[in-house]
């Protein structure tokens, strides 16, 4: 991973444009190719970011007191993200290493096998695509197909919360910038799920799925889910 710390202004140019005008700004270049653009705000949640597969053009860049432009394309798109730098504060690399993942919860674990298993239980007509579906900010539990063939991202909780509305949120953003993949539209599954997280997933026109996981696990013998 490479982090840089620059004064910087960026520039998204693709379906849609964007601008972060001049400010001093984190810029995380992971080894998946992935590139994001951080403020000292916002929590984790990048400003701007471009998700794998892209490659990175630096080049000497001498306007208005800029010293480099640094260009990142998608490679299937070709959007893209200009950054023109005007002062490096902090250029370094650090090599991570194979990271082990997530360890789920054992009951949300199972609840995510056994709803992959028998992802019909969502709908008839839905299909698995994987679970585990990588991005550039974690995997999503599950991503299927509904009957229509429009692609169904699933965040599976034991207990249901604003923060796991808000982490579909960001997924839901994310993959909906693949023309591969949207729209993409999301479910939000969990044992319990709390009336706030419950309002706001469907103002945010994610659907909601409270599962019983004692019917589930028997779902072989009697076919019940909810």
């Amino acid at each position: 991973m490479r982090l840089v710390i620059a004064r910087c202004s960026v520039d998204y140019v693709g379906r849609l444009t964007a601008h972060l005008p001049l400010a001093t700004r984190l810029v995380l270049m992971k080894a998946d190719g992935s590139v994001s653009i951080h403020a000292d705000d916002r929590a984790f949640k990048p400003l701007n970011w471009m998700n794998p597969p892209c490659s990175v053009r630096e080049e000497g860049f001498e306007e208005n007191g800029a010293i480099a432009r640094w260009t990142v394309t998608h490679g299937k798109s070709g959007e893209q993200l200009i950054l023109t730098i005007f002062e490096i504060l902090h250029d370094h690399r650090h090599e991570l290493g194979v990271d082990p993942g997530l360890q789920k919860d054992g009951v949300e674990a199972h609840l995510q096998e056994l709803l992959a298993e028998h992802i019909t239980t969502l709908g008839d007509g839905y299909r698995l695509i994987r679970r585990e579906y990588p991005t550039a900010i974690g995997p999503v539990d599950i991503l299927c197909k509904d009957a229509g063939g429009g692609t169904v991202a699933v965040e599976i909780k034991r207990r249901g919360e604003i923060d796991g509305v808000e982490q579909l949120t960001r997924y839901l953003e994310l993959l909906n910038r693949d023309p591969l993949l949207a729209p993409v539209r999301g479910v939000f599954a969990a044992q319990e799920i709390k009336p706030q997280a419950r309002v706001l997933a469907h103002d945010r026109g994610i659907d909601t799925v409270t599962l019983d996981y004692d019917a589930l696990r028997g779902i072989e013998r009697d076919g019940t889910l909810f």
